[in-house]
């Protein structure tokens, strides 16, 4: 496994590591679990986002719908998992879930809610290439949550998360497109005018249109799907599937079984 990191550290630039973003989420680490905290755009996104993840995985896994614990069995990986947000529900489903993160604070936070919560994370500082270096197996279901816009080199990193989904697996990545919509909603909006996100959060430079998404995935031998929209609702206050990706979108990507 890579070296743990922290705030205080100054690791090497990987291409799942920019030492500027590691230290910027290490710092709100604290606040990862405050639904009216620096995450609250994370818990109001949260909904919508489990939901499509658990329905592609029982449409891909063939699971029945209606199942308390439909991912009984299927091993998943949580990268840039942050303070747990995806993984404890993810492990509530029935998924054994390791959560993979290259800030040490954040893990320490996923770690303590995760054991407030009777939850078995298998939580680690580390990123997609030592789990590689490793030889750790191939998971059934790869989730990359708004982690992509975050990381130094975003198309070898999508190529080594693909390596680290087994033969007929699933990966899902959701990130923000790089459009000028974006940068007016996501950034200016968002971090500087209704102050939802903590201004810097985003650098819309780092932003990904859904092909330089699905290019390296791709490349790297899995299958694509179009990407989805995620819309904010204005009037309730929710975000909706959407067919818009001028902000939000999601990508499905499988790797073929043979």
């Amino acid at each position: 496994m890579a070296r743990t990191i922290d705030a205080s550290d100054t690791p090497p630039v990987t291409p799942s590591i920019d030492p500027a973003e590691v230290a910027k989420f290490s710092a709100m680490a604290a606040d990862w679990w405050n639904p009216n905290g620096k995450f609250r755009p994370l818990h109001r996104f949260n909904p919508t986002r489990l939901k499509f993840i658990r329905e592609t995985a029982e449409r891909h896994f063939g699971r029945p719908k209606g199942q308390l614990r439909p991912l009984d069995g299927l091993r998943l990986l949580d990268i840039g998992c942050g303070g747990g947000l995806v993984s404890e529900p993810m492990t509530r489903l029935g998924a054994k879930v390791t959560g993979v993160d290259a800030s040490e604070a954040n893990i320490k936070t996923a770690l303590t809610h995760a054991a407030e919560q009777g939850l078995k994370i298998d939580y680690r500082a580390g990123t997609a290439e030592g789990l590689l270096a490793s030889g750790e197996a191939a998971f059934d279901i790869v989730l990359n949550m708004e982690v992509v816009e975050h990381v130094a080199d975003p198309a070898q990193f999508l190529k080594d998360t693909a390596r680290l989904v087994r033969p007929g697996g699933l990966m899902i990545v959701a990130t923000l497109n790089k459009t000028a919509k974006a940068l007016a909603t996501a950034v200016i909006g968002a971090e500087y005018i209704l102050r939802w996100l903590p201004p810097g959060t985003h650098d819309w430079s780092k932003f990904l249109a859904p092909e330089d998404v699905a290019g390296p995935l791709e490349s790297a031998g899995m299958e694509t799907e179009p990407a989805i929209g995620v819309s904010f609702q204005p009037l309730s206050g929710e975000w909706k599937l959407s067919g818009d990706t001028s902000v939000n979108y999601m990508v499905v990507a499988r790797r073929p079984a043979a």
